[in-house]
């Protein structure tokens, strides 16, 4: 073989061993883990490492008890919300902070610190701290292997955060103020041109419980693009009930149930049960 070849050769093969070399990453032995939720017009992301008991005791012992945590393994662990937002009963503005905890037999302290981008918690320093509250843990029946991040319990405008591992859980509540993340943008969605989305804003004033008026204002805009829909009548219905208009209630309601007995036999069978059920009751008061 041609020399020259033959060392070009070992050449290209040493730099195709080294690229290799340069791509190739160690898994970690804990694994990295994110997750995510939506609340309402609010994103909040946590992201961190996730340790295994592997037969040992972890709290009060590996993790001990009155030590700050770095609530996982390796790098800190991060969480963000894109809007502010209420953590166990107290305000945060949007940003990413890092979480720490402080581990207790009956109870924890929650911490939230600015993002200082630490290794674990060994840097830590209570003057960076932008939030502490206490929680009280509770006992699991099965243990947790891997420790787990969740959110649980979620509602339109809230949900738990559950910091589960071992045979312990720790609930943290976190709440967003509907009013402040969301209506701004709904009632400027109203004002663009096109089509309105007046049922579904009228529907979360409603469900909600954010201004029966402006509910029932919506719902009637709703109403006069589709003046025989039938859902949106029995909808239209509970909103009048509730703002204590009962005469045009029973009105929406029994023009409800008119176009019901036109509906195909499924769709008629539901809202001629959920209209006679609302007349007797509108009707009885």
């Amino acid at each position: 073989m041609n020399t020259r070849y033959l060392f070009i050769l070992l050449i290209a093969l040493a730099q195709g061993v080294y690229a290799q070399e340069q791509t190739f990453e160690v898994p970690a032995t804990n694994s990295r883990s994110t997750v995510t939720q939506r609340l309402a017009a609010t994103d909040i992301e946590v992201a961190y490492n996730r340790p295994n008991v592997k037969g040992r005791v972890i709290f009060g012992d590996l993790v001990p008890y009155g030590k700050v945590w770095r609530t996982g393994s390796d790098a800190s662990t991060k969480i963000t919300f894109s809007t502010s937002v209420w953590f166990n009963g107290l305000k945060v503005n949007s940003g990413t902070y890092e979480l720490f905890t402080i581990p207790g037999k009956d109870e924890w302290t929650i911490i939230l610190q600015q993002n200082k981008s630490q290794w674990g918690s060994y840097s830590y320093n209570q003057e960076n701290d932008v939030l502490r509250t206490t929680v009280k843990a509770n006992a699991l029946h099965d243990m947790v292997e891997t420790f787990t991040i969740g959110f649980g319990d979620i509602m339109s405008n809230s949900a738990i955060l559950a910091l589960s591992w071992e045979n312990v859980m720790v609930p943290v509540k976190i709440t967003v103020d509907l009013k402040e993340t969301v209506l701004p943008q709904l009632e400027v969605s109203l004002q663009k041109e096109g089509k309105k989305p007046y049922f579904k804003a009228a529907m979360f004033y409603f469900e909600n419980n954010l201004g029966i008026d402006r509910a029932a204002e919506l719902m009637a805009m709703a109403i006069k693009e589709n003046p025989d829909h039938i859902g949106m009548l029995y909808r239209q219905a509970l909103i009048l009930e509730r703002k204590g208009d009962v005469n045009e209630a029973i009105a929406a309601s029994e023009h409800s149930l008119e176009q019901a007995q036109k509906a195909p036999e499924e769709l008629k069978t539901e809202y001629i049960k959920l209209n006679t059920v609302l007349l007797t009751r509108l009707r009885g008061r």
